[in-house]
Parts: structure tokens; C-alpha cells; sequence
């Protein structure tokens, strides 16, 4: 009879302590970055694993959703006869919103499962207890120059996410639907404030900063929680981190729109 209430309040305390152990890995990380010696070695290689190699799905992405946000624009505002405002529309609309959110989940898909399942590969082969016997602190080893790396990378992606996303807007809206080129440029010109660019950027790094730590986190403690170490664990954690990452990316878009608006 009282065996549901045990469960739940297993399932409880188990949620519990799986935040308090997730908080004190951001905080062991985050002093990490700090603590000598300098790992900028590392920082240069994961900027360009997570940055460069992931500017081709982010072009790809960025283009086909400037362009379905042109079309769909278009025959929006035309009902109202405001084509010529197009040009704000979509670049507000990428600048603020789908910008830092498609940014980061492309960014999660690529990098931040490859970054999981290395370090979840590295924790059933007990590479990480091998680091520790050795007096090398993990967090500021394996953990730590991603975190930085990520937080450099993923505006410097939105950026481009941004441009290219813009620019598939006017190819759409201006050469195959006809909208003035002015117009299209001079809405986007005047619309577009400083704040804006402001508010993407400060959605990219929570972004930045929410997917490396999810996605480290759930690599880290890959079969901890079980004591039994294997390929499934590597496989579970990975899968656990990019759905955990993009529920997080889109709840932290609402609570920060709602706090930057």
C-alpha cells in the first residue's frame, strides 16, 4: 500500500540530488577557468570543433529558414499590404529569436552529442579516474576549455546564423517574390536597434553556456548513477543530453525574452 508513496519519494530525492550534484559540476567548472595552468591550447581546438566545423549546418540551416521566413512573410504582410516592411520582419525575427535558438540547437546536435558521448567514453574506460590519480582535476581539464570554447563559438555562429538567414530573406522576398530592394533594406535598416543585437547575443552565450553544461554533464556521470559501466550508458547519456539541452535552450528563450522585453 505504501509501496507508491517509497517510489515517489525515491524518485523525488533522487531528482534532487541529481540538481545539487548538476549545480556543484557548473560551479566546480566555472572555477575551473579560472585555475592555472592556462588551457588555451585546448580552448583554440574545441573553438574550431565546435565552431568552424559546425558553419556548414549552420549556413544550411540559416538559409532555408531565411527563406521560409521571407515567403511566409510575404503572403502574411501582403494581406495587410505591408510587403515592404518584409526586410524588419525577418531580420527581427532571426536577430532575436531564431537565431540563438537554431544556432544552439544545431549546435547541440553536432558538437554538444559528439562532446557527450567522448566524455562518457572517457568515464567507462576510467580515463577520468586515471586523470585523478594523477592529481589532474577533470573539471578544469576536459570540462572547462569546452565551456569557453563554447561561449566564444556559439555568438560568433549566431552571428553568421543571422547574416545568412538575412540574406536567404532577400533572395526570396526580393528576387523571386518581387519586393522593392529598398524597401526590403531601408524596414530592416530602420526597425533594427542596438537591443536587439544586444538580446541575441545574450541569449547565445545562456545558450552557449546551457547546452556545454548539460551536455558535459550527462558524458561526466554516464553509468555513475547505475555502477555499471558500458556502451549503453554512453549511448543513454547522449541521448539524455541533446533532448535535456533542447528543452532547456527553449525555456530559457521564454524566461529571457520575458525578462529582456
Amino acid at each position: 500500500m505504501t509501496g507508491w508513496i517509497q517510489a515517489l519519494g525515491r524518485t523525488t530525492l533522487n531528482q534532487i540530488s541529481g540538481l545539487g550534484r548538476a549545480f556543484l559540476f557548473l560551479v566546480n567548472t566555472v572555477e575551473g577557468v579560472f585555475r592555472p595552468p592556462g588551457k588555451w591550447r585546448f580552448v583554440v581546438k574545441d573553438v574550431y570543433f565546435i565552431g568552424t566545423k559546425s558553419l556548414f549546418v549552420i549556413g544550411f540551416t540559416a538559409a532555408f529558414s531565411g527563406m521560409v521566413l521571407g515567403l511566409q512573410g510575404y503572403y502574411s504582410l501582403s494581406r495587410v499590404g505591408s510587403e515592404g516592411v518584409l526586410g524588419a520582419a525577418v531580420a527581427l525575427s532571426l536577430i532575436r529569436e531564431l537565431g540563438p535558438v537554431l544556432s544552439a540547437l544545431m549546435v547541440t546536435g553536432r558538437a554538444g552529442s559528439a562532446i557527450c558521448a567522448e566524455i562518457g567514453i572517457m568515464r567507462i574506460e576510467e580515463q577520468i579516474d586515471a586523470l585523478e590519480c594523477m592529481a589532474i582535476d577533470p573539471h578544469s581539464y576536459l570540462i572547462a576549455p569546452r565551456l569557453v570554447a563554447s561561449l566564444i563559438a556559439v555568438p560568433l555562429l549566431t552571428a553568421v546564423f543571422d547574416v545568412v538567414g538575412i540574406f536567404g530573406g532577400y533572395l526570396v522576398g526580393v528576387e523571386l517574390l518581387g519586393v522593392n530592394p529598398g524597401a526590403y533594406l531601408d524596414s530592416m535598416q530602420t526597425s533594427v536597434e542596438w537591443f536587439d543585437v544586444y538580446m541575441g547575443i545574450v541569449k547565445s552565450l545562456v545558450f552557449a553556456a546551457l547546452l556545454i553544461w548539460i551536455c558535459t554533464y550527462k558524458g561526466y556521470y554516464a553509468g555513475v548513477d547505475r555502477g555499471v559501466f558500458g556502451p549503453e550508458d554512453v549511448s543513454r547519456a547522449t541521448t539524455d543530453a541533446v533532448v535535456v539541452s533542447s528543452v532547456a535552450i527553449l525555456v530559457s528563450d521564454y524566461v529571457a525574452t520575458s525578462l529582456l522585453l
